[in-house]
């Protein structure tokens, strides 16, 4: 193999727990957002609008439909000879040895093999469950300019949630000197972005050396630790744009919901930087002569008979006469059935919303187990589930399987609870 400059190593195997039934049985990374993309494209459009040709994405959890979906990476131009994309899950080294990924360094460390075919001078780890669009050849030239051994994005966040990152401390030349995780007091609002820049020689040392030391190797909470406390050059890269870690219901939420604002905070319709996806050719859209449909976002292939409102369907929706989607998420190839009612809601793939069912009504209490996933008002149905005619029900459910009138008491789930069939 040539020898590249920079390759992407792209993290792809968490379950995103906070999810909740939207990753039951689906990798974060591959659940679907703005309607046609899925999450993961937008780093791997990020990689080749940067010129990065060469992508190895790491799976692990749920990986099939991800698997799918990249396929030999032709949506991105990444069906390459030389590099590419290439997918790599957990694999059998020799004999019986061999282990789940255990920590985000760790992948890493047991993919230098795959690394070393390309003999890169600097490798880029990512995150493949965030939304954003960046150009890491300006963050390489940063990296190159400061002589960095390191060089981790941050973008700066208000301070009162700036306990919920792992925070950079810089000096006066960007230079970190100290990094602390989800820290009770900040010292500085820097939060990192999981996007970090390595001099591959340095890091391959230092990969091999935490692995004698910790089993779960992680980034966060031991190479960038040790790297800066072992005076390597470790700078931030400051980054100024839009950029959403969408880990939780109401995050995924409302990252979608700016998506249907006149002017979006986030371009989808940019010529100069696209995202790309793998979707096949689908058939136009269809809009109803009785039907309405305002301030939403409507992708290929659906079929809109009823009333739509400050929503997002995803390919080859059905609406159905009668039917009323409000502030909600329906995903691909799902059918709203007449007099449906939904409201506050996240419908996953491929699943069916009977006649006159209402969704997200009742009082907006936290979920009796869950109330770190579901507290927001927000109802979450998972993929491939389908919902009875004539049943109720409330905010911060989660409902996921074939479910029956039976499953409802008094044809109702009341808010706050879950039914998975």
């Amino acid at each position: 193999m040539n020898k590249k400059e920079m390759i992407a190593m792209l993290l792809a195997g968490g379950q995103g727990s906070r999810l909740g039934i939207l990753t039951k049985q689906i990798a974060k990374p591959a659940v679907m957002f703005g309607g046609k993309y899925r999450i993961i494209d937008f780093p791997l459009s990020n990689c080749i609008n940067s010129g990065i040709d060469t992508v190895g994405v790491l799976t692990q959890y749920e990986p099939l439909l991800l698997t799918k979906h990249i396929g030999i990476g032709i949506p991105w131009d990444l069906d390459r000879r030389n590099g590419g994309v290439t997918v790599l899950p957990p694999f059998l080294k020799t004999g019986n040895e061999g282990s789940w990924y255990s920590g985000t360094a760790n992948a890493i460390y047991h993919n230098i093999r795959y690394i070393d075919e390309y003999n890169p001078e600097y490798i880029l780890v990512l995150s493949g469950d965030h939304v954003y669009k960046m150009d890491y050849s300006a963050m390489l030239e940063e990296h190159k300019k400061n002589n960095s051994d390191a060089t981790i994005a941050v973008i700066d966040v208000p301070l009162e949630i700036a306990d919920q990152f792992g925070i950079m401390n810089t000096d006066e030349t960007g230079r970190i000197v100290e990094f602390e995780e989800k820290p009770k007091q900040p010292k500085s609002t820097l939060a990192s972005m999981g996007i970090y820049i390595f001099t591959w020689k340095v890091l391959k040392e230092a990969l091999i050396k935490d692995n004698t030391i910790h089993e779960h190797s992680d980034f966060g909470k031991h190479i960038i630790p040790e790297m800066i406390n072992g005076e390597k050059n470790v700078f931030a890269y400051r980054f100024n744009d839009y950029w959403r870690d969408i880990g939780t219901i109401e995050a995924y939420w409302k990252a979608n919901m700016e998506l249907t604002e006149t002017v979006p905070v986030f371009n989808l319709y940019d010529e100069f930087w696209k995202i790309y996806t793998n979707i096949e050719h689908q058939l136009p859209q269809y809009i109803g002569v009785d039907a309405i449909l305002e301030q939403s976002l409507v992708a290929e292939g659906c079929e809109v008979y009823g009333q739509v409102y400050n929503s997002v369907l995803g390919p080859r929706v059905i609406i159905e006469e009668g039917a009323v989607v409000k502030n909600s998420i329906v995903m691909g190839e799902t059918i709203v059935r007449k007099g449906a009612n939904l409201d506050h809601c996240v419908v996953s793939e491929k699943s069916e919303i009977g006649e006159n069912t209402y969704i997200g009504v009742g009082e907006a209490v936290p979920h009796v187990t869950k109330p770190h996933i579901y507290y927001s008002g927000i109802t979450a149905i998972g993929d491939n589930t389908v919902i009875p005619d004539n049943v109720k029900i409330g905010k911060n459910c989660e409902v996921g399987g074939h479910t029956l009138q039976e499953h409802y008491v008094n044809g109702e789930l009341e808010s706050g609870h879950s039914l998975i069939v």
